[in-house]
Formats: C-alpha cells, structure tokens, sequence
C-alpha cells in the first residue's frame, strides 16, 4: 500500500488548515465558551506533553529499556500527581507576576537580566535538537508512506525523495511559523492557544488509542491471543525484563520528570491558565489517569510490530496499520503524528520565541514612543518565531545519523535538567543567589556539551589524559554516567557559590516573595511617588502615553483603585502588577529594567521595617491552604486582630515610616475619618489624613512625649478634648523599635465638667469675698453720703468742687472693686485661638487686690517684684485664676506677718515665675497627689480640693508647665514655679492651636 507526496501533501495540509479554523473559530467565539473554558480543555492542552516523539520514540525507547520507558509516563504523572506541592507554588508566581517563561521566572527569583540571557541560551541550546527530531518524524513518516516498508528503495529514488523530504520540511515549517505569527504572537490570546492544543492533543491521543486497539483486535484478534503469542515468544518478555535495570530506571525517571517541569513548552502550557485552586486539584488526577491511558498502546503496539516483522520500531506506530492494509487507520496513525509533531513545535517556537525576544533583543531595542509599541512587540515576536524555523530547519539538515531520535531526546532532556537546582532553589532555597545559579548552570552545561556534542567531533567517544594515563568514555553510550555527574557538578558548585558570595537586598526581597509560604520576614520599601498619576506621566518616556495609560489603568481596575490613590501601600502593590503587567508583555527583565528606572524602591531613612500589610495579605489569602499548627497560629492572629478592631478605646498602629497598620473601629467614630471601601486607611500615611487629625496624630508619634493630657480639636465648628498616649512597637527577638500604638481618648464631657467646676470656684470664692467687698463698698458709701449732706450747706464754689472730686474718687473705689468681681467671675477662654496679650504684673496685682478683700485674711504681706514689661500669651481671667489659687493656698499655709514672695525669671521664649511662701511646706508623701482633683488636707468644708487642680489645667491650657518645691528651707516654706510662653506678635497670626507636645505626669520634684 503506498501514498503520493500529493496525498501526504494534502493530508498534511487539511490538518494544519483545520488547527488554523480552530483558533479563529475561538478568536471569533464561534466555539462556545463552556467548551473553551472547560477545566478538561486545559487537561487536554496539556497533551503538548505528547510530542513525535512519545507518539514514536516511546515505542523505541520500549523495545531499548523495557518496562522502564514506563519511567517517562510516571515521572510526569509524579509531578502532576504532586502538583500542589511541586507546581503550585510556581503557578502561583507565574499567575501573580504574570511570568511567560521559565527564563522569566528565573529573572524573577534571582533578580538579574544575565539570568535570563543564560537561561535563553542553555534552553535553545537544549530544545533546537529536539525541534529538529519534530521535522525529521514529518519527514520520515512521510518517506515510509510513500515507500514500501517491506523493501528498500534504490539509490536514486531515495536521492529523489530526500530533495523532496527538504521541501516538505521547509514547508511545513513555514505553515508552523505563520500559524504561531497569526495565532501566538497576539497578546491575551491564550485561550485560542490552549483550545487548538487541546484539539490537537485530542487527535493524536484517540489515534494512539486506536493504533493500541488494531494491534490487539486487528493484529493479534483478542487479548487472548496476543497472551498466547507473549508465551510462544518469551524472549520478547524477557527482553523487556532484562532491560529493565535499576539504575536505568531511576535516571530514565529522573530525567523525564525534569524534563516535565524545565522544558519550555510544558512549562508555557503548564503554567498559563493554571489560575484557580479548582483546576489545581483536578489536574493532579485527570492528568496522571490521561498519561495513563496514552501508556496503554505502547506495548501491544511494539509486539504487533514483532509479529509483522517490521524493521524499525521508532515507527511501529505507522508501520502497524500500514503492513496490515488498512488505509484509512495507516491515514489517523498519520495524522497523529502530524498532530504530535505540531504541537510541540507550535508552543516550542511560542516560548521560545518569547524568551529570545524579551532577555536577547528588548534589552537591545528602544521602543519608538510615537508609535503603538504592542504592534512593535507583535513583529519582533514574529521575526523571533520565524528565525526559530529557519534555524530548526537548517539544525535538521545538518543532523547527524550518529545521533538517533531517541538519543537527541535524551540530550535534550539531559540538558533541561540542569535548571533543576535553579528552578527548585526559587521556593525552597532562599539563601541561593544569582552567581551560584550562573556558577551551576554554566558548569552543568560544560560537561554536557563536553559529553554530548564532542563526541561529534571525535574518531573515537573517548576523553583522553596522557599525563595522567586517564581515559574517560563519553558520548550517548555513556548519558546514565554523564547525567549523573552533571547535575552533582551542578548542585554542589550552585550551594557553594550561593554560600560563600553576597545576596544582594533586591534578590534577598525577592527570594522572600518566592517563599512565603515559609516564615519569612518581607520588609517594607518605599517609593519616591505620590499617586498613580505619576505612573502614567514617568512611565510614558519608555512606552508612549497610550501604552503608559492602558497598562497603568489595568492594574489600579484589577486593584479597585483610582489614578488619585496615594497611599502608599498602595501604590507598592500598584507598582507590582504594573510590572507584572509590562512582564507579560515585554519579559521580566525589560519590565525590571523599566520600573527600576521610573520607579526605584529605596529603604525607609528609619531602616527595615517589616512590611506588616504584606505579611497580612499574604496570610488571607493563604487562609484557606493552612493546616495544623500554622492554621491555629493563623487563627489566633485573627482573634487579636478582631479584638483591637472592636475595642471601644480608640486605636491605632504606625509604622517607623509613618504608614498607617492599624485603625480600629473606635478610631473611625471618633476621629469621623471612614476607614473601609475606597477609602481604606491602612497602608496610607499619617499625613494624608485630612486635618486636623494627620497634623496632629504625626506630631504626636515623631515628638518625645508619650502623653498629651488635654489636646483641643475643633471639627465642624465644634470645639472637642482629647488625650492622647503612644508606646513603642518593638520587634520580639532583637527588642529593635518596629513602630507605635497610639490610643486616644475623647475627654471632652470631664473638660466641661472641669470648666463647671472652675466657674463654681469662682463664685465660691466670690462668696467668701462677699463679706470684704460689702465692707470696702460700704466705707465710701459712707463717704459720699457724709459728702453729699456737706453738700447741702455749701455754698462756696471751691468747696463744691472739692467735695465732688472726693465723692468722684470714692466712686472710682467702688466701680474698680465690682469690677474686680466681674471680671474674677467671668469664665475666660479655653481655646488658643481666643488668646491675647496679657500683662503679668497685672494679673498677679488683680490677683492680690481680690484677695484683699476677704474680712477673714491672714495679716500677710503679698510682694510682687514682677517687671511691668513681662507680657503673656494666653486668657486674662484664666492667668488671675491661677494666681488667686495659689496665693490663697500661701495664705491659708503662711503664718501672719510673713511674706508671700512672687518673682518671675525671663529665657528667650517663656517666663518662669516663682510663688513662695514661708509656711510649713507640704509632705513628702503628699507631693505627688496635690494636683488631683479633690484631693485637699483641709478639714471637711474648709476645701474643695480643685484648687491647685484648676491651676495644673489652666496652665497646660497655655502650654506651660507647673513644678512644686517643698520645704524650700530647714524651717519649711513652699515654692511653685510656672513656666508659661512669653507673647510675640507671630502669634497673633495664628488662627488655629498649635501642637505642642505636653506631659500629664505629676510635677517633679526639685
């Protein structure tokens, strides 16, 4: 039975056309989306796994291993079987950062574009061999098609044939380019990727199977007979026994199972739309059981191969049906080969091409702005895909026949297996770095090029040492012994370097990233960028204003944010997907290249800090994946987190930077700052906070103080108190300070009742004034009636005049005094923006005229030596309160006769003014508690015990301070001394208080 080249042509032709109708039929949403996005589509499309190779080679590798090919079956379905281990963590990265390739991914975890150049080099160096087998299957099985496997064709018809296998396979990879153009090179068109793959698998997976089942029902007649036929030829069982060696088992496994995970087109279809737990799950079994069903024909098909007698068992699979007639079954067993080869080079030339244009030419190209750079990406992956077949091309017709499938293969592969250490340090060796990685890979690669292609260069696959008289065999014969010392070179010269050479910070930060399913410590970085805006606008110099905006816009869509965001956790994670973005498109290292350029991370001037909203992102969204002792550890983080948010004492965290970590639910109700939804506080800073509470909570934190007592906040017109306290975060194991709790207290109903309470002072004391003032009154009522009768019997002119002056003067006295008590029962201003210019002498004479007045006084002597040029800022009233309080408590502590002395000492901003008497002095255990509310020595109705209460307050509301001595000598004696602000006329400027840190702690003792 033999095919025309136009028959294989056209064959060949109608399926490549129908894989073309596939993926414009998904472009155009022709194939329903159920179908499209089916999690058995995505099993499917991994069936690029099954290449010309697994379709013929594995039929070869059979008859040359025996049962241990089935190594390449396992190792693969180990690694699915395992997927949530082995690959989840890798997806993961891929899907987060938007990483193409394994090159990327590479540049991700080692942070370095020499990382990527080298990995693009090592796979192309691996994978153009392996291209070239595809092509050399199209073409061999064609040859077989068109000749008859029972006889050998003459010279000339094979010379014939082979011109004609060269434009064939010219073609062909010309039709392969132009669909990977059309189809592969658009970006966001994966899903049209994966659905043709996964019909293309379809194909080639039901031709095997049917290939399986003719040669046990069509070759053999029934399982029974092909039994029987096993025992008449045990030889054929032996053979597959015998073969089956330990150490070729293991090496067969550990390469196949590399090779499932490093080369490039598995890793680009593995990783590409693995995006939900779901399909994680499902593909750790359906894929295993679809390898398990591929592994089905092998061996029924390599006997039937031995029952025909056929010549080659690398083609078994096509020669079966064609040596039993039956067309249309040699037709699909065709077919599938076609198929097999085509999706291999189809996702190869993809991700390669992908890799070589992103770490080769965008490092070397410049984009023109003014242009659409997503055109400009589109034709500089185009001319990659096109240069890759040309080059498969050019590797197939130099290939030489020392070199079978099977053993390119196996060079492949081998080669691959040199990015394990690399790959398998991104998630589970943080301590490996960059020149480890370069020292380990070029090592590997060295032995396998000195063990693998030298040999093609030599009569004799032998390395010879005269000096040592050392002969070391080389070459395919040999790969068990070279696998093994490749990959050991490579680990151990990857660990030491990685030992004993420095991290850089950058690749310490991402090496943590790629581990966080392990307890590391991620450390927060900061930006020099305010709001996404700036993005756009740095941005637009490398990719042009429309690209800048598209990419910009993506990522605050996929954040739910909007370009006015300026918090600055914010922005960090903005700046992530804006590069995981530029990452799909250009590569990790271009993209890398850009946002270190635009948008470079700095360390925060207070140093590390641990980046706690990273750590709590990660732990949500890891909830679900948590077990054991992590889950309960998880769990009670939890518990705290809920118990600060609920507290009803309002809370909040800063960062050493400033960044908000905390912001309870009381924090919001009193600060009336919404802390949810587009406008969540957590990650902004301190200072973005509307006013007054950004001013007043970031001078508050970066100030000396940990208490202000009384801190007076107008909002909406409404004047409120507060209390405020902070304490030092501090890192458990190195005690380093990480940040601040500070807590606020709304004192604003104790303020008023404080300021009741003061005004019921003052008409207290206005009562026991009352008796002296009815006394001092009544003298010049006397007066100026004794005046007025005089008045009635003068008649001189002069003497009239004398008596009105005096009944003037006696007036004068009374007008002064009322005044004095109108003014001493007046409530003053607690407010700092009410506050004047006061004069200090005066106060303190007001003060000691109203205490002239009580009938009850003590015979003490009140001298105030303060200057007439001492001027204050602050309420007038308030200032006499405190001296009428003070010079009280010295009169009722003063023996008659003594002396109360005031002085006042100036410093260039505040005055500090002395109140002495000469009594008894007040206790040392009561000292600390003279400045509490109530708190009085005096029997009971003789003191209200707010005295001195009232007099702490007033001061603190001036931002001044109050300090007590006592006994000033060996005989006793008390002496307070205020330090209060001096007036300056900047102040009158001023029309909201200043913050000024304050302690509330108990006067200190001198």
């Amino acid at each position: 039975m033999n095919f025309t080249l136009s028959h294989i042509a056209i064959i060949g032709i109608i399926y490549l056309g129908l894989l073309f109708g596939v993926a414009y039929a998904t472009n155009r949403r022709l194939i329903p989306t159920r179908i499209t996005r089916h999690p058995f589509t995505y099993i499917l499309s991994l069936g690029v796994f099954f290449s010309a190779w697994t379709y013929y080679g594995v039929i070869d590798l059979a008859n040359e291993y025996g049962y241990s090919a089935l190594a390449y079956y396992m190792g693969t379905g180990a690694l699915f079987l395992f997927a949530p281990i082995v690959q989840a963590p890798l997806t993961e990265l891929c899907q987060r950062f938007q990483l193409r390739s394994i090159a990327d991914l590479l540049v991700f975890r080692y942070n370095s574009q020499v990382a990527g150049t080298l990995t693009t080099f090592c796979i192309a160096l691996a994978i153009l061999p392996m291209m070239a087998i595809q092509i050399q299957f199209i073409t061999d099985t064609s040859f077989i098609l068109v000749s008859d496997v029972s006889s050998d064709p003459d010279f000339e018809e094979w010379i014939k044939w082979l011109k004609q296998g060269y434009i064939m396979a010219f073609v062909y990879c010309l039709i392969i380019a132009i669909f990977c153009m059309t189809f592969g090179a658009s970006y966001g068109q994966y899903r049209s990727l994966i659905t043709t793959m996964a019909f293309d698998s379809l194909i080639k997976i039901c031709a095997l199977l049917a290939i399986g089942l003719f040669a046990v029902y069509g070759v053999f007649g029934s399982l029974d007979n092909l039994d029987l036929w096993l025992n008449q030829n045990p030889e054929r069982l032996n053979q597959l026994y015998h073969s089956n060696t330990q150490s070729s088992f293991h090496n067969l496994l550990l390469v196949f199972l590399s090779a499932s995970i490093l080369m490039p087109h598995i890793f680009h279809m593995n990783h590409i739309d693995m995006s939900t737990k779901q399909l994680t799950h499902l593909v750790t079994w359906a894929f295993p059981t679809l390898l398990l069903i591929v592994a089905l024909p092998v061996f029924p098909i390599l006997w039937a191969g031995f029952k025909l007698d056929l010549p080659d068992p690398m083609y078994f699979t096509l020669s079966v049906p064609m040596q039993a007639n039956s067309v249309i079954l040699t037709i699909i067993a065709y077919i599938g080969g076609v198929s097999a080869a085509s999706g291999a080079l189809v996702v190869v030339m993809l991700s390669l091409s992908t890799m070589i244009a992103n770490h080769w030419v965008l490092p070397l190209f410049k984009f023109k702005t003014e242009k659409d750079i997503y055109a400009q990406l589109r034709w500089l992956q185009r001319i990659s895909i096109l240069g890759i077949a040309l080059i498969s091309y050019a590797i197939y017709r130099l290939i030489d026949n020392d070199y079978g499938p099977v053993h390119l293969a196996f060079i492949t592969f081998i080669q691959a297996l040199q990015f394990l250490p690399g790959v398998f340090a991104i998630c589970y060796f943080p301590s490996a770095n960059r020149y480890g990685f370069y020292s380990g890979i070029i090592a590997g690669t060295l032995i396998w090029a000195i063990g693998f292609v030298l040999p093609l260069f030599l009569d004799e696959p032998t390395l010879v040492f005269p000096l040592i008289n050392l002969e070391i065999p080389i070459g395919i014969g040999h790969w068990e012994n070279i696998t093994i010392i490749t990959l050991a070179t490579n680990i151990i010269i990857f660990a030491l370097v990685s030992r004993f050479t420095t991290t850089s910070d950058e690749e310490h930060y991402h090496a943590e990233i790629c581990a966080e399913d392990e307890l590391s410590r991620p450390f927060r970085r900061s930006l020099d960028i305010h709001s996404a805006k700036d993005f756009k606008l740095r941005l637009a110099d490398s990719i042009g204003n429309n690209a800048a905006n598209h990419e910009v816009n993506k990522a605050l869509k996929l954040l739910n944010c909007n370009e006015n965001e300026t918090r600055p956790y914010a922005l960090r994670h903005l700046r992530i997907h804006i590069q995981a973005n530029l990452a799909s498109l250009m590569g990790q290292t271009v993209a890398t290249e850009l946002m270190d350029k635009h948008f470079p991370y700095s360390i925060p001037q207070t140093g590390e800090v641990l980046d706690i909203n990273l750590m709590e992102t990660r732990l949500d969204r890891m909830n679900s994946s948590l077990f054991g002792l992590t889950a309960d550890v998880n769990q009670l983080r939890l518990y705290y987190r809920e118990t600060l948010q609920e507290l009803p004492m309002a809370i909040c965290s800063l960062g050493m930077d400033d960044e908000i970590l905390l912001w309870n639910s009381a924090m919001t109700k009193v600060t009336q700052i919404i802390n949810s939804g587009d406008n969540d506080l957590i990650g902004s800073n301190i200072n973005s906070l509307p006013e007054p509470w950004g001013q007043l909570i970031f001078n508050f934190a970066n100030s000396n103080e940990t208490h202000i007592n009384k801190q007076a906040v107008d909002s909406n017109g409404l004047t409120r108190w507060y209390r405020f306290h902070k304490s030092a975060i501090q890192e458990t194991s190195s005690r380093r300070q990480e940040g601040q709790a500070i807590l606020v207290e709304d004192i604003t109903e104790f303020k008023l009742l404080e300021q009741e309470v003061m005004h019921n002072t003052r008409l207290a004391s206005i009562g026991r004034l009352a008796a002296g003032v009815a006394h001092e009154i009544g003298n010049p009522v006397t007066g100026i009636a004794c005046l007025a009768q005089n008045l009635q019997y003068d008649n001189e002119e002069d003497s009239r005049q004398e008596t009105a002056t005096a009944i003037l003067s006696q007036t004068d006295r009374i007008s002064r005094i009322v005044q004095s008590l109108v003014t001493f029962a007046h409530t003053g201003q607690a407010s700092q923006k009410d506050f004047h210019k006061v004069a200090l002498r005066q106060c303190i004479d007001e003060a000691i005229h109203l205490l002239s007045l009580q009938t009850d006084r003590k015979q003490i002597e009140y001298s105030n030596l303060v200057a007439d040029d001492i001027y204050l800022w602050g309420d007038t009233q308030r200032i006499i309160q405190v001296f009428i309080n003070l010079l009280s408590n010295a009169n009722d502590a003063s023996p008659d006769y003594s002396t109360v002395t005031i002085t006042a000492k100036l410093t260039p901003s505040c005055v500090h003014i002395n109140v002495c008497d000469e009594g008894t002095g007040i206790p040392q255990e009561h000292l600390d508690q003279i400045m509490d509310p109530f708190f009085t020595t005096k029997e009971a109705g003789e003191g209200t015990g707010l005295g001195l209460s009232v007099v702490f307050s007033v001061i603190e509301e001036h931002q001044g301070h109050i300090d007590v001595t006592s006994p000033t000598s060996h005989h006793g004696g008390t002496c307070f001394t205020i330090k209060l602000p001096l007036y300056s006329e900047a102040l009158e400027t001023i029309d909201q208080p200043l913050h000024t840190s304050m302690t509330d702690d108990p006067p200190s003792n001198e």
